[in-house]
């Protein structure tokens, strides 16, 4: 039975690197999809949750979050199998590509196949905030917080790290005084 999930968080993973272009966050409604919506093997908030927390820990967050689902499905080895299935068809892709991209770049087909690719990601991208932003923001505060965040990360130096850790340090003393008020 372990050995099943292991195959099935290998194969899931490998579909989800496999299938998507543009790097992690480009990943990220395929990953929703797959492991929230196809799998039940992670609830929508926990997801949002791992985002956030990808955003944070060294690494990619496709890798982040696969790390963390198939630990939290089959231990040590379904981490492990995740991992390995997310990254799989990236070093395989990047190693045929590379050896032969050189000889067609400049062909304006390819050229025009790569502008199309990077605005379907960003499509892609776009669809995720707004879905993430309908179920993560729950109050004004949090309204307030997105829309900061947001515009911080767009148009100032400040590392998107530090902007996450900021903010969950306001969400965290706003919820503690909330508490505090209530009693």
């Amino acid at each position: 039975m372990k050995l099943k999930k292991m195959a099935d968080l290998y194969i899931s993973f490998c579909k989800i690197g496999g299938l998507t272009f543009g790097g992690g966050l480009a990943m990220l409604p395929m990953l929703q999809r797959e492991v929230v919506q196809n799998h039940h093997w992670c609830k929508e908030e926990e997801i949002l949750d791992m985002y956030a927390i990808g955003q944070c820990t060294p690494g990619i967050i496709a890798v982040n979050t696969a790390t963390y689902v198939g630990y939290k499905q089959a231990g040590f080895p379904g981490s492990i199998a995740a991992t390995l299935g997310v990254v799989s068809p990236s070093i395989i892709i990047i190693c045929l590509i590379a050896s032969i991209l050189q000889s067609f770049i400049h062909l304006p087909t390819v050229v025009h196949a790569l502008a199309g690719i990077r605005i379907i990601v960003c499509a892609l991208m776009l669809s995720t905030v707004v879905s993430m932003a309908r179920k993560g923001i729950i109050d004004l505060l949090g309204g307030i917080l997105f829309a900061a965040s947001f515009l911080l990360a767009c148009f100032t130096p400040i590392p998107t790290a530090a902007i996450i850790v900021i903010a969950g340090i306001i969400g965290a003393i706003a919820q503690g005084l909330k508490r505090r008020y209530k009693k």
